[in-house]
C-alpha cells in the first residue's frame, strides 16, 4: 500500500467512562508500523489513571482544554499547545482538570500488535494508587 487518507466520519472511535479514543492511525486500520495515533478526549472531572505501555513511546499534545499530567510521580499542568513525551515503561496518567472538554493528540511508536497500542493499568498499584488525592 501507497498510503491511505483517513477521513474523519470514518475514524473508529471507542467511548469510554473517562472520554473517547478516536484511532486516526494503527495496524488494523492503515497498515502502520510505526505509529499509532490517537485522537483522545477526556470529559470534565475524569481522566485516563496510572498505566504504563512497556513497548512504546508516547508523545501527548494538548489541543484544547486543561490536563493534569503525571510522568510517575511528577505532576504538571498542560495547557493547549503544552506536549509531555513518555519513555516506555514510564507510569503516567492524564486527569482534566478544567470545566471544558480536554482535547488530544496522542502519538505511541512503534506500534504494538494489531490494535497498535499496548497498555499496563497500574492504578491499583502503590504508590499509584495514592498519590492523586480527589
Amino acid at each position: 500500500m501507497n498510503g491511505k487518507f483517513v477521513f474523519g466520519q470514518a475514524i473508529t472511535r471507542d467511548r469510554l467512562d473517562w472520554g473517547e479514543m478516536g484511532w486516526v492511525s494503527r495496524p488494523a486500520d492503515t497498515q502502520a508500523r510505526s505509529i499509532c495515533e490517537i485522537a483522545v478526549t477526556l470529559e470534565p472531572g475524569f481522566g485516563h489513571n496510572f498505566h504504563k505501555h512497556p513497548r512504546q513511546e508516547e508523545v501527548i499534545y494538548v489541543l484544547a482544554g486543561e490536563i493534569e499530567q503525571w510522568l510517575e510521580t511528577e505532576k504538571r499542568t498542560l495547557k493547549p499547545g503544552d506536549a509531555v513525551f513518555i519513555p516506555p515503561d514510564v507510569v503516567h496518567a492524564s486527569f482534566n482538570v478544567g470545566t471544558q472538554t480536554a482535547r488530544l493528540l496522542v502519538v505511541l511508536s512503534p506500534c504494538v500488535g494489531e490494535a497498535g497500542y499496548e497498555l499496563v493499568d497500574v492504578s491499583g498499584e502503590a504508590p499509584w494508587n495514592s498519590l492523586r488525592k480527589k
